[in-house]
């Protein structure tokens, strides 16, 4: 696969012109329509707008399952990723047991992502504590292009003492295909990002049986325990916004943080430029996604998921951000 970029055929371009080129940084993301795709959209404005000489495209992709291979690879310059799969793709373990992927480095934390498991409010559960309820119903599963879901899945199921085995799997091959199974009534249970387009869709068409709803987390110290044995670095978070789909009342769900990784063979200069237009740049990123409000510049640098990138390192500690340990 030869590298996503149009550097090389901008730079041939203005050799005639003698106009200086931007530098094109790829971002891959997951599919149009997914939250991922719209955090590459943010980012590559946010890049364009504000790191001199660098334009900024996103690239949608199947999902980062497979894309973070190709950045591994040094075929894309960046990518996106919950921080739970970009620990798990960097030493080569659960969800990529065997295949470490040396070559990623972190870039920085982008916002904290809240998600959860969700059913069709007329289902009659809404706590994890009754979830056994369920049992025999059907939920999603394996999530051929982003197979960290089906993780997620099982370290909820866990806080609520309970397993795959208890329910029936339905294959789905993409996380936007296991929500809208769930509105095509295809599935059960599914896994939401909370306010994610898609999300909003699926509870649109469930309006005639009550929307969506999520699954309220047990935080109790053993359930916590069990969660944690599948998802060490997400938390359970009391979601209080009941203007969001699925958050009837406050609701314990998950939260784990959003990150922006790159290869290690990607220049210094350009990391550098990018991490300190991110980082200095929260409101121009939040015109174009809201959930970047939350991103939280003095912890840009705490997800500590595999190394950083000297650029990225630089523009940190010029900022004076905390690093993460």
């Amino acid at each position: 696969m030869k590298k996503l970029t149009f550097a090389t055929a901008l730079v041939g371009a203005v050799a005639f012109s003698g106009v200086a080129a931007a530098q094109v940084a790829v971002f891959a993301t997951n599919p149009q329509g997914s939250l991922g795709y719209r955090t590459g959209i943010a980012v590559a404005k946010t890049v364009t707008a504000k790191a001199d000489g660098i334009t900024g495209r996103p690239q949608p992709m199947g999902g980062s399952t497979n894309y973070i291979p190709i950045v591994n690879r040094g075929e894309v310059d960046f990518g996106f990723s919950n921080g739970m799969e970009t620990l798990f793709a960097y030493k080569g373990i659960k969800t990529f047991e065997g295949r470490p992927h040396p070559n990623l480095r972190m870039v920085g934390r982008m916002f904290p992502l809240r998600t959860g498991m969700a059913t069709v409010a007329d289902m009659g559960v809404t706590s994890v504590k009754d979830l056994h309820k369920l049992k025999g119903k059907r939920i999603t599963s394996e999530y051929t292009s982003l197979s960290i879901i089906e993780t997620f899945i099982k370290g909820t199921l866990a806080n609520a003492n309970l397993s795959y085995a208890d329910f029936k799997p339905v294959p789905v091959s993409g996380f936007a295909k296991g929500m809208f199974a769930l509105g095509e009534g295809k599935t059960d249970i599914t896994w939401i990002s909370l306010g994610s387009g898609a999300g909003r869709k699926v509870n649109t068409q469930l309006r005639g049986r009550g929307g969506i709803v999520y699954f309220d987390m047990d935080t109790s110290p053993e359930a916590v325990a069990r969660f944690k044995e599948h998802m060490p670095a997400a938390k359970i978070v009391l979601e209080s916004n009941t203007k969001m789909p699925g958050i009837k009342k406050p609701t314990n769900i998950v939260e784990i943080d959003y990150v922006l990784f790159t290869h290690k063979g990607v220049s210094d200069e350009m990391v550098y430029k990018i991490t300190k237009a991110l980082a200095t740049n929260k409101a121009h990123l939040a015109k174009s996604m809201g959930a970047f409000n939350r991103l939280k510049p003095e912890t840009f640098a705490e997800p500590n998921m595999a190394p950083y990138h000297p650029g990225a390192l630089k523009a940190i500690k010029e900022l004076g951000l905390k690093m993460g340990s």
